[in-house]
Order: structure tokens, then sequence, then C-alpha cells
């Protein structure tokens, strides 16, 4: 029996590296993780990383044999990594020897006891990043330092630090500022990130004055015709309240909701809803599936035949953003099945990309048109209708993680990368987002059909198809 203890991925992946080598089955070691204070990655200096081999191997840049494995099984087990379960290691290894010994397509099995147990694990960890991409309130200090600092604390579930950590440098690049949590923590100097230990509640910093602000929007941003206190508790845990100001204000709010509902009918209020009123608690993408056609935050949902949901693997590292359902996809129930569907396909063959391994969406997701005797002709959604189905499509991607996100047209474009995006003048540019490492804008494949000039719709489908391709590009 060997016995093993690892901090961190790369350790294990080093060890599992060996052990392949030397033919030692799962029965055959005990893994256990580090029982001290330090956090998962402190064996590993910050700022660093270990580059995967691009052939998919569990080379970690240490001399030893090398072993190939899907990649999917090394970005998995990077997540569940993560996860604060000590038989996580054991887990992965017995999963990683049985792919190693015959079983390549284990993955693909969902109701295998492995698998299913490390997609549980998996679902955790990228559930936690979601809620510490939420629940993370900066407060300023004062330093000796020229720019303002901000510093917040927040207590994760996993060890989930290096996954959200660089969310929040682009989200707050311009911003100098550290978040802690009892593990670790992450420190943004608008240059570069950096991790160091972790530190208990106690040594943050208490209010400031930017908190009675946010509590004055939140306040004034709370709707009480749709309070659900035991949804509430379950999508803001109650254990996160001490760190997120406007916490303080919950119970009242609730108290004083019955009434703010009867004022609001006796002045006719309206309510603007978005899909995040129908989101699944569990938000994968085949509860999405599920949950999407009880959707009823705008109006187009009243005469289109269903809602259109994405369609591809869930693993996809390519996503491909339209702007809504054609009449073709309203009935079938599948995006990019009609003409624009057709030009898609062919374009997607000249990039050398397989259609099925990519995911397909949009960003509304029912049909909107005029009727014109029998026929009805698509009609552009407007801004609230956008705003309304947003929800559905950030579930989408938070679900993906895909390394690259390609806008297909200006809705999707300025959906994703702002109102001021100008397609005509940023076409082609790779940019970074929240959404993922790569998100590129290109021309919707309906456009290039309905272009008269036969030169300029040849000069917009050798781009579309360059730009297809360029995200088809997508580093290891």
């Amino acid at each position: 029996m060997r016995f093993i203890h690892v901090a961190c991925f790369d350790d294990w992946r080093s060890e599992a590296r060996t052990l392949l080598s030397d033919e030692v089955a799962p029965n055959g070691v005990h893994w256990s993780p580090e029982d001290n204070q330090l956090g998962l990655f402190d064996q590993v200096d910050a700022g660093t990383t270990t580059e995967e081999a691009s052939d998919g191997s569990l080379d970690s840049g240490r001399k030893s044999p090398r072993v190939s494995v899907p990649s999917p099984f090394l970005e998995l087990a990077r997540q569940v990594a993560c996860h604060r379960d000590p038989a996580r290691w054991q887990l992965l290894y017995q999963t990683l020897w049985r792919i190693v010994h015959g079983e390549r397509r284990l993955l693909e099995i969902s109701t295998d006891d492995h698998v299913h147990r490390l997609q549980l694990m998996k679902k955790a960890v990228t559930r936690d990043v979601h809620k510490m991409k939420a629940f993370v309130r900066f407060r300023k200090i004062e330093t000796d330092e020229p720019a303002e600092t901000y510093i917040a604390w927040h207590r994760p579930d996993h060890l989930i630090m290096r996954l959200a950590a660089p969310f929040f440098s682009r989200r707050f690049k311009g911003m100098s500022w550290t978040i802690l949590t009892p593990h670790e923590s992450a420190h943004w100097d608008q240059q570069q990130l950096t991790y160091g230990p972790g530190l208990p509640a106690s040594e943050a910093p208490q209010a400031d004055a930017l908190e009675d602000l946010w509590k004055t929007y939140y306040a004034s941003i709370f709707n009480p015709a749709r309070i659900k206190v035991d949804m509430m508790k379950r999508e803001m845990p109650v254990r996160h309240w001490p760190t997120l100001p406007e916490a303080t204000l919950i119970e009242d709010l609730i108290r004083e909701a019955p009434t703010r509902v009867n004022q609001m009918i006796e002045n006719h209020e309206g309510f603007s809803e978005t899909g995040a009123h129908y989101l699944p608690i569990e938000q994968d993408l085949k509860s999405l599936r599920q949950s999407v056609n009880n959707c009823q935050a705008c109006h187009l949902c009243n005469d289109a035949t269903q809602a259109v949901f994405g369609v591809g693997p869930e693993n996809a590292r390519l996503v491909l953003v339209g702007e809504q359902p054609g009449d073709r996809e309203d009935i079938e129930g599948k995006p990019f099945v009609g003409p624009a569907g057709e030009l898609l396909n062919a374009s997607l063959r000249d990039a050398g990309i397989e259609r099925r391994d990519i995911y397909l969406t949009n960003v509304v997701k029912h049909f909107k048109f005029e009727r014109r005797g029998k026929r009805r002709l698509h009609k552009k959604p407007d801004s609230r209708e956008i705003y309304a189905c947003r929800p559905w499509l950030e579930s989408e991607l938070m679900a993906l993680q895909p390394k690259t996100v390609i806008c297909m047209g200006a809705t999707a474009a300025q959906a994703l990368l702002g109102r001021d995006f100008r397609l005509s003048q940023q076409r082609g540019g790779i940019q970074v987002t929240e959404w993922s490492e790569r998100t590129i804008a290109t021309w919707h494949p309906a456009a290039i059909l309905r272009m008269p000039d036969e030169n300029r719709k040849r000069e917009m489908i050798e781009q579309f198809v360059q730009d297809l391709g360029q995200g088809n590009e997508i580093p290891e």
C-alpha cells in the first residue's frame, strides 16, 4: 500500500503518472489531502501554472513517463480538485485507471458511479464559483497607495479561489483589490493577479460609505411581488449574509412586502420582469432546457410555437450565439435549421469545424415576427425583449464554460460585449469577457443572405468563414 499526500491538482497529476507507470492499481493507494492550514495551491508558486501537453497527456513537465488521457478528463479533474471531499483524489485515480486501461469513453457514460460522483462534485464547484461571483462585496480601505484599494471577504464551500479570481480581474480590471477567504487570498494590482494565504473574517475591514449607497439601491430594486423566501434562501444562503450589506435589509423588506404589493396594485404599477424569475434552482443545461418553456418574462411567448433552446455537447469548447430563432426553428424547436442554418453549415465545413462539436444558441429564445398573410416575417427583438431573455443565455454560458464564444450579428455582439459595440468596425477582434477567454463577433448568416450586392456577399462569406476558423483555433 502506498500512502500519498497531495495539496493540489498538479501534485495529484504527478503522483498519478508515477503510479500508472508502476502499474499500481487504485486499491494499492491511499490518498489524503494535506492536513494543515496551507491552502490547496500553497505548494505551487503564486502566479505560475503548469502547462498541459498539447496532445492531452498527463505530463506536467517533470521527468517521468507520459500518459495520454482525453482532455475532457483533465478539465474535469482540475475542477473536481477544488472540491473539499477528501475522497476526490482516490475517485479521480480510480476513474483515470479505468480510462487508461481500456475504457477511453468512460466519461460519456453518465450513469457510471464514478462518473456520476465526479459530475456532482464538478457541479458543486461550478455552483460555488457562481455564488462567489454573485456574493463578493468590496469595501474601500485607506492605504498609502495613490490608487484606491478595495477588499472583500467571502466564505466559499470549496477551494475555488483560483477558479473565480480571474473573473474579478477582468470585471474590475481598473481597480486594485484583494479578496480574502479562510483558505486563500487573491490580490489584483491592475496588472498582475497573485495569491496568498487565507485569513479569518475578523481580518476583513468593516463597512464603508459605499455600503449605504448599495443598500439604498438594493431596497429600490427589491420587488415585493416576487418575494419567495425559501427560494431566496436557497439562492442566497444565509451563511453568506454576514458579508452582504443588503442582507441587513432583508427582514424588514420581507415584513413590508404585503403592504408594498397592495400599494403597487392600487397605483397600477407594472412589473419589469426578466427570465431570471423563471430560472431553475439547478442551472445545468438539462434543467434550463426543461424550464425555458415556462418563461413568460416578455410577450414573445404568447405568439411563438415554443422556446428554442441551445443544442450541442455540454463540453463544447466553441459556442455560437445568434439573435433569435426563425420561422423553421420555431416549428422544429432547434436553432439554425432554416436558410441561415444551411449557410452556417457550409461555412463551418469550409472552416474545418464539425457542427456536432459546437454548441449553438440564440440571445432571444422565442421567435418574434409579424404576419403578412400566411407568412411570418422575422422582426428584430427590441432592447426590452433582449434584456428579459438575457438571463437564459448567461446561464447557458455559465453551465458550458466555453473557451471561445462567437457572436453572430449585432444583437448577439451587443448582448455580450456591450451596447456600444459596433460590428462593422470591430468584427473579428478577440476580447476577454466573463463568459470566455475569447469572444469574437462576426456577421450573422441571415444578414449575409439578405445582402443584395453579390460581390459584397462573397466578401462577407469569406470573412464569416475566417472568423469561424479563428474561433476554432483554441489554445490548449
